[in-house]
């Protein structure tokens, strides 16, 4: 019997699934349905229904890329955070919901700057009961000494019955911001994550597969559901790191752009050599750098489910995922009526707002997800969640309902809770217009189509074209933005940078000069709607365009091609003034904490034995079942005159990084390549 690997996608609007034959190497069969946020086991078992179900019996391994956890950071959606800062301000960069800033913290070597305030700490953990899903502990040096941010951890723990997180088991990097930033998204995406696992493994059960369950990391590894629980926050970029894979596992190409367009985001990665290139930085998501390492992708809030808004007679694309009325139609027939009657009514008259979130549309309709407990509102919202827990309503039908303004509802606030989902004009219901691609109502975009139109005083074809090329210009600012940086390390162009990419993208001729750019790689479309709109992408830089039969699921595919990789580093530094001896005593510092050592051979020696176990426990935690490790270990020297001090030079600290590298549990892969397999090559990053 042939070894199957089941591959899951769950994106914002689709959960994709395949099924590869391991032995070949093949992709069998693969399918896509609806992503159903109400309940994600919907979605999931929806994409198997087409699947030979005895086929699924032989599966020998799950593995799961997902989009949810870029998709909610981006959107700024999650539970609420409660944050403990030790020994410094944060810089509040990330929301939190309740926050406090006590005395402690550590200095570089380790020692204690402040004492912990416990006090503070045990009244305000007492004061947040029942208003947190989550706590989030970050200290000042915390990297180097752990032990604040664990005391207030346990403190956390026995007071409130809610996940904990620390900064410090997330990252050893210096950076209080950057590892702040990472545990409060951390502990905000650690019930999305849960509710997703758990949904795969209730289609599992139902379907009776007996295999382990992997989620693919933001490097492109994977890891266990066990280990994903407790650090969500690595499942960031995991759906564009699937399609890096099954972009190359596809086409074959080594060096080429990648670009995923979902539902919500559209991500951009670049092949070289053969393998993505790896941010040692941290990932940078919705503009803030975390300290989490994962593919350099570039994430952008433009996708077929991107709401659409007129504002002031100006079209505008924003980064708000809303539900396409051609999909709402399909799911509420109520809606096909009120659509009807607003495209035949003469527009209203809509005043320019400045902040656009807080435009009214009459084509936009709302309905509930779910209630969050605790959650503060004022009487007008929960009123409008009652309202449309029945059916979808637009806030003016809302309004007029309930006595009540349909300015006095909150309802952005609510959509970031997930409480509510917005239904509205998207670049999906601009195909379904066109009719170049109909999965669904298309009447019902017709007719959103139709009263946009008259708002812009436009034909619905003018609208739908120039609609359309505001995605492809879009998408193409993105590309060069991609490419700029890579080339230049700037995120944003700016003067005549600026000036140069507008033109080259629109075509615009300046006054005395136009521009164009042509790009050296070819591109690789992965996801449902890259046939729309890259064809012209492509031709506008004037390079190759890959579309492969299976582009609508590369990330599926590329799920069950990733390799378990876990690392642990270690920072050894001389003590004060003893860098310049033979063998120093010196200090270590890790995520276990701080020790001294009488000398460097002796600290280093400890550090590459303790790594190599930690390293060992962690991949096998992680979900691998035979595994290589690998020790890097680089030095930092200073050197001084020869003439003078002979043959010598000054330690200034060493770093000790220990990496292990296998397969899957159940996972007998006769795989072609893997972005894993040369260790030496394919960390150099």
């Amino acid at each position: 019997m042939p070894e199957y690997g089941l591959g899951f996608d769950t994106g914002g609007t689709y959960t994709d699934a395949v099924i590869m034959d391991f032995t070949t190497g093949e992709v069998v069969c693969s399918a896509k349905s609806l992503t159903t946020r109400y309940d994600l086991s919907v979605g999931i078992a929806g994409s198997l229904e087409g699947f030979d179900q005895e086929m699924l019996r032989h599966v020998r391994m799950v593995s799961l890329s997902s989009t949810l956890a870029t998709n909610s950071i981006v959107e700024g959606k999650g539970c609420r955070v409660a944050l403990v800062s030790i020994g410094r301000e944060y810089d509040r960069s990330v929301p939190v919901d309740q926050y406090i800033r006590v005395a402690g913290g550590h200095t570089l070597n380790g020692t204690e700057a402040e004492e912990l305030d416990e006090v503070a700490v045990v009244n305000f953990l007492e004061s947040v009961k029942g208003n947190v899903d989550g706590v989030a502990v970050t200290g000042y040096l915390s990297v180097r000494n752990p032990d604040h941010e664990n005391r207030v951890m346990r403190l956390a723990r026995s007071i409130l019955d809610v996940p904990v997180v620390c900064g410090h088991q997330l990252s050893s990097s210096l950076g209080f911001n950057e590892r702040t930033v990472t545990c409060i998204m951390n502990a905000r995406l650690m019930p999305i994550i849960r509710e997703l696992m758990d949904s795969v493994k209730r289609v599992m059960d139902a379907k009776g597969i007996e295999a382990p369950l992997m989620i693919v990391k933001g490097d492109g590894s994977v890891m266990g559901e066990a280990v994903a629980l407790e650090r969500p926050i690595e499942t960031i970029l995991s759906g564009p790191a699937a399609s890096m894979i099954g972009a190359k596992y596809l086409t074959g190409l080594n060096d080429a752009i990648v670009m995923d367009i979902g539902g919500t985001t559209t991500d951009i990665g670049i092949l070289r050599d053969g393998s993505p290139r790896l941010e040692k930085e941290g990932a940078v998501i919705g503009g803030r750098r975390t300290r989490v390492l994962a593919a350099e992708i570039a994430t952008s809030g433009i996708g077929g489910d991107s709401r659409i808004v007129i504002n002031g007679g100006e079209l505008y694309l924003s980064s708000l995922r809303v539900v396409p009325v051609c999909i709402a139609a399909s799911e509420y027939p109520c809606l096909m009526d009120k659509l009807r009657a607003v495209a035949e009514a003469p527009p209203m008259f809509m005043p320019q707002c400045v902040d656009r979130r807080k435009i009214t549309q009459e084509i936009e309709f709302f309905v509930k997800i779910k209630d969050v407990a605790n959650a503060v509102l004022t009487d007008a919202d929960r009123a409008l969640l009652e309202c449309v827990s029945e059916e979808p309503r637009s806030l003016s039908e809302a309004g007029k309902l309930l006595n009540i303004h349909p300015f006095s509802f909150d309802v952005s606030r609510m959509e970031e809770l997930g409480m509510i989902q917005r239904i509205g004009l998207t670049p999906t219901d601009l195909l379904h217009a066109e009719r170049s691609y109909v999965q669904y109502s298309a009447e019902a975009s017709d007719f959103a189509v139709k009263h946009m139109a008259a708002r812009m005083k436009m034909s619905s074809e003018k609208f739908v074209a120039a609609a359309k090329q505001k995605v492809v210009e879009k998408i193409a600012s993105e590309l060069l933005k991609k490419l700029f940086f890579e080339e230049t390390g700037e995120f944003e162009p700016t003067g005549i940078g600026l000036d140069l990419m507008t033109k080259a993208i629109t075509g615009r001729e300046g006054m005395d000069y136009s521009c164009a750019i042509r790009v050296n790689k070819p591109i690789i479309g992965i996801g449902a709607p890259v046939a729309a709109y890259l064809p012209k992408v492509a031709e506008m830089f004037g390079t190759e365009l890959h579309l492969s039969e299976y582009s609508g699921v590369g990330n599926a595919v590329g799920a069950v091609t990733g390799s378990v990789v876990e690392t642990v580093e270690i920072l050894i530094k001389p003590d004060k003034g003893a860098g310049g001896f033979d063998d120093p005593p010196c200090t270590l510092f890790a995520s276990f904490g701080k020790q001294a050592f009488p000398s460097y051979s002796e600290a280093m020696r400890f550090a590459e034995e303790k790594g190599v176990e930690l390293a060992s426990d962690n991949v096998l935690a992680a979900g691998a079942e035979s595994f290589e490790v690998k020790t890097e270990v680089k030095e930092k020297r200073f050197c001084v005159d020869e003439d003078v001090y002979g043959d010598s030079s000054v330690l200034l600290e060493a770093q000790i990084v220990i990496t292990a590298v296998g397969k899957p549990r159940q996972f007998v892969h006769r795989e072609r390549s893997s972005y894993y397999t040369d260790l030496s090559r394919s960390w150099d990053v």
